[in-house]
């Protein structure tokens, strides 16, 4: 058994990490700010991570897993609190390549602004640097789009809605951007490989293999419901984010590295299956964007 510390673990990835290692039999320690219930069985140290003075003194943790650094500032404040040398591993983004660069991306490709993200991508730079430069023992993630039960973001919740209400299905161009996605538990599933596993390398990007078309995720959420899409194609130019979850941007990363420690990942479709018998039941734990409402006003 381990002791863990999770920054976060009140919504989506965060806590289902929190959950994944307690199920696991380690103990595990979530640091937030209490505004909302931690999951049962671990133990909450209760504070703005910004704020933590002594509160981490005398606390040995195997592992950290911080879920929630956004900014160098995020991590260089937990160092300071943290009274342990520890596995540091940080959740960091694909959003620190530039939508410029040579795809898929490696690694090693150029970090730089990417004109979608923005400073959410440069402030992520920051963080891996401050954490590969901080802690001796650490790992940095960079995961695609993630999906999966507790999905707090209105990505295929919103695919879900248009199925249950028979909607024809706007979408954007023909269809054929490309995406990338990658299960929640198998951000886990990942999480622990590099904890038991310990590689020299210390980035890695993480995502499914298989890369599908705008056009194909649809008609994957609609099978979920054992239904197919009637496609209104839309070539107005208007601003794709309006009635459409993701940017007008497609991106793949290459995973070579990762299959190398997690081989086999959950696929889309079960995945999809898994992500719709949660949202069904925890519609209120999503943050839902008018995107039907924008549909019905400006495109019908």
């Amino acid at each position: 058994m381990a002791k863990v510390l999770v920054t976060g673990g009140t919504r989506f990835v965060s806590r289902c990490v929190a959950e994944y290692f307690r199920d696991r039999g380690d103990d595990v320690y979530v640091l937030n700010r209490g505004n909302t219930p931690s999951p049962s069985g671990v133990t909450l140290i209760k504070s703005d991570r910004h704020e933590l003075g002594d509160k981490l003194r005398g606390m040995h943790f195997e592992a950290v897993i911080d879920v929630c650094a956004y900014n160098k500032t995020d991590v260089e404040d937990l160092k300071k609190a943290l009274d342990c040398e520890c596995t540091y591993v940080l959740i960091s983004s694909s959003a620190v390549y530039p939508e410029w660069e040579a795809q898929p991306f490696a690694e090693d490709a150029s970090r730089d602004l990417n004109k979608f993200w923005k400073t959410y991508g440069t402030d992520k730079i920051a963080a891996e640097d401050m954490a590969l430069t901080s802690f001796e023992d650490c790992y940095v993630i960079r995961p695609p789009y993630i999906y999966g039960e507790g999905n707090n973001l209105y990505r295929e919740g919103f695919i879900f809605d248009c199925a249950e209400q028979d909607r024809k299905f706007y979408l954007p161009g023909n269809g054929d951007m490309r995406l990338q996605f990658f299960h929640v538990y198998d951000l886990c599933r990942f999480i622990a490989a590099l904890l038991e596993k310990k590689p020299e390398e210390k980035v890695y990007n993480v995502g499914n293999s298989e890369v599908v078309t705008i056009k194909e995720w649809v008609k994957a959420c609609y099978k979920v419901l054992g239904k197919e899409p009637f496609f209104v194609n839309v070539t107005s130019g208007i601003e794709q984010r309006l009635y459409f979850p993701f940017y007008n941007y497609e991106y793949i990363l290459d995973v070579t590295r990762m299959k190398e420690l997690l081989p086999d990942t959950i696929s889309l479709e079960d995945g999809l299956d898994l992500s719709y018998k949660w949202y069904r039941n925890n519609r209120d734990q999503v943050n839902i964007k008018p995107l039907i409402s924008y549909i019905e006003e400006e495109l019908i």
